[in-house]
């Protein structure tokens, strides 16, 4: 198995470098490039699923001496549990960018482009298998730097170029927390290995290292208030690399913050409650604002940040219950969290992925300009809708189980915690949870219905066209594969006996009898689901039958009086989120243009919702201003003199000596 995952990170980084050798005719090498990256990607599942089904660890290589830390590589059971979706995504993205590539780029270089995407690929799963800090380090830098110039593809654009610009500086915050970790860890060990990392989370020196750990990975997974790029920088990415950073990259802040609480021992209470608190307003917020977009992959955006928060929430309280020794309840939060993981990632790389193929049938994403696409792209408003369907939580497909098994772990540590502090908390994650779950289902009957439903709101919409088998067949794939996980997902929770052990060390015995129990009481959920789809086929055929010899009329809908109903006389993004946008005006303050009808002669009526993110409005942006007029203070020592600058240094330098001297 060592062998096989070698050879499929050696693929991906030969289908890189076939890209870049052949960059000025990459039309002729595309179809080898999409078929390494698929098989490099399919060998690196296999040791992965090995690894889990055994949970034993699969160690890469030997401690090899470096200049700086050891080449130090292992798979172990929750290293194996992120590998599935990034190479399974990576996989699938790869063969639908081909053909998006081919069909909406026409003409642009893109041997650089895919050389870049197998960096990234490798990037993250050597994140994943590290086990020295250093390399660590490396793999994540090698990922954030591809990722940043994947998502300026389109630099010609200044809107694209700034939300690079961002991302990059933003993820380097990240990075800058990242060192003073890693750095603070290996200064007590002595070593930069894995290994040899420990601390107790009840002194000051862990409160430090979970707080930038905190930072550091949430940085990079868009907690709130720590997101602003994630809206900016995956609408500006092409959509295959929006559906791999939304779906995978953003998971690898989670794995960051999971690895970092196995090396801690004894976390205090108010860790679980910092994160049950992150995540319950990453999820709220990140949703609400999902609905009042108009824009669909910044909508996504922004729904991603909601299970982020969701994801979050399970990690919060299975840290309540690892502090608390409640190791049935920690086992379910970190199982929900887990499993949270991996069908956002199949159900979110759908809907991106989707989004792109609305990009490319009718020319825009904007919601406003859109509608009755499902009766000319059946098969990928199809594919879509299971993406929305499952995104909602709905049973029987893979969004349920996830977020079941963290309802489950609020409702066995409400009846098991005695502190009222544990039990409010709890409580609060159900809470956040229902209004997530309700406002999501709002999301996303607004999105499919404005675009797929309806009558077309512009001439591109009227014209739309499906698009080609090579991007129907990846979210076909995963479409399947939202369906097939969620009928077998209750009989495949024993499978995270071996991750969750790995966040909960030395309680295996008691994991292996929460999952248990767990996975028992979750096989009825697939019986039940397929019971009422089964009913409902049946009414079908009922009503069909009935039916059958009798004469069936069709008419117009009540059309208000109006002799010649137009397509503005439907909902639109604006209005149907009108509600919700009333409901939290005084605390987003919406931007609400309403043209009404007047006169005898009156202009069409017009209404148009704008919410500003208040983080970047109220938080960041006066941040940036006052940074930008400090900074321009320092222009009075930047006089262009060369000998100036040669008397800075040797000032600074004498100052050091001077304070090494005292």
């Amino acid at each position: 198995m060592t062998t096989l995952f070698l050879l499929s990170l050696l693929l991906v980084v030969c289908a890189g470098i076939v890209a870049w050798l052949w960059r000025r005719v990459f039309s002729r090498a595309a179809s080898v490039v999409a078929g390494l990256l698929l098989t490099g990607c399919l060998l690196g599942l296999l040791p992965a699923i090995a690894v889990l089904a055994s949970g034993k660890s699969l160690c890469l290589t030997e401690n090899a001496a470096l200049p700086v830390g050891s080449l130090s590589l292992q798979i172990d059971p929750l290293s194996a549990f992120f590998l599935l979706p990034i190479f399974l995504l990576s996989g699938m993205s790869a063969v639908y960018g081909r053909t998006y590539f081919r069909q909406h780029e026409a003409g642009r270089r893109l041997g650089p482009h895919w050389f870049l995407f197998s960096l990234f690929v490798v990037g993250m799963a050597m994140v994943v298998v590290a086990r020295d800090a250093i390399i660590f380090l490396i793999a994540w830098e090698i990922m954030t730097v591809a990722s940043f110039f994947l998502v300026t593809f389109d630099h010609e654009r200044p809107s694209v170029r700034n939300a690079g610009l961002l991302y990059l500086a933003l993820s380097h915050v990240g990075v800058a927390c990242l060192f003073a970790l890693f750095i603070t860890l290996g200064g007590s060990a002595g070593n930069t290995a894995f290994s040899t990392f420990s601390f107790t989370g009840k002194s000051a020196v862990g409160a430090i290292l979970f707080l930038l750990a905190l930072t550091g990975f949430g940085l990079k997974a868009g907690c709130m208030p720590l997101h602003i790029w994630l809206p900016r920088a995956h609408p500006a990415a092409p959509s295959h690399i929006s559906a791999l950073m939304s779906g995978v990259m953003i998971k690898l802040g989670i794995y960051g913050i999971m690895r970092v609480l196995s090396f801690a021992q004894a976390p205090p209470f108010w860790w679980g409650a910092t994160l049950i608190v992150l995540g319950a307003f990453s999820g709220i917020l990140g949703i609400i604002y999902a609905l009042m977009q108009h824009d669909l992959k910044k909508m996504l955006a922004y729904s991603s940040i909601e299970n982020i928060g969701i994801i979050t929430m399970g990690l919060g309280v299975g840290l309540l219950g690892r502090a608390t020794g409640h190791t049935f309840v920690a086992a379910l939060g970190f199982a929900g969290a887990l499993l949270h993981v991996l069908n956002h990632a199949l159900f979110k790389g759908l809907l991106f992925l989707g989004a792109g193929t609305i990009q490319h049938g009718a020319g825009t994403i904007h919601m406003e300009h859109l509608g009755g696409l499902l009766k000319k792209m059946r098969f990928s408003g199809a594919a879509f809708f299971t993406g929305a369907l499952a995104i909602c939580a709905l049973p029987p497909l893979n969004g349920f189980v996830g977020e079941f098994l963290i309802y489950s772990a609020c409702f066995q540590g409400g009846a098991h915690l005695v502190s009222a502090w544990g039990s409010a908390f709890l409580f609060a994650a159900l809470t956040a949870l229902a209004v997530i779950g309700g406002l999501a289902v709002a999301c996303f009957t607004n999105g499919f219905g404005m675009i797929y439903l309806g009558e077309p709101r512009t001439p591109a919409a009227a014209h739309a066209h499906e698009v080609g088998r090579g991007m129907l067949y990846p979210m076909a794939t995963l479409a399947g594969l939202c369906l097939l996980l969620g009928l077998t997902e209750p009989f495949l929770i024993t499978t995270l006996i071996h991750p969750v052990a790995v966040i909960t060390p030395g309680a295996h015995a008691g994991v292996v009898g929460a999952l248990s129990a767990s996975g028992a009481l979750c096989r009825n959920i697939p019986g039940m689901a397929l019971a009422l789809l089964l009913l409902i086929g049946a009414l079908a055929l009922l009503r069909k039958r009935l039916l059958t010899g009798r004469e069936i009329a069709f008419a117009g809908t009540w059309d208000c009086g109006y002799g010649t109903p137009t397509p503005r006389m439907q909902y639109t993004a604006s209005s149907f989120a009108a509600l919700t946008t009333g409901l939290f005006a005084k605390l987003f303050q919406p931007r609400i243009s309403l043209h009404t009808r007047e006169g005898y002669f009156p202009k069409p009526a017009d209404l148009r919702t704008v919410c500003t993110d208040l983080f970047v409005a109220r938080l960041y942006w006066p941040c940036f201003q006052l940074l930008h007029r400090s900074v321009n203070l320092l222009k009075v020592f930047q006089h262009g003199y060369t000998h100036l600058y040669i008397l800075y240094i040797l000032l600074i330098l004498l100052g050091f000596m001077l304070w090494k001297v005292v």
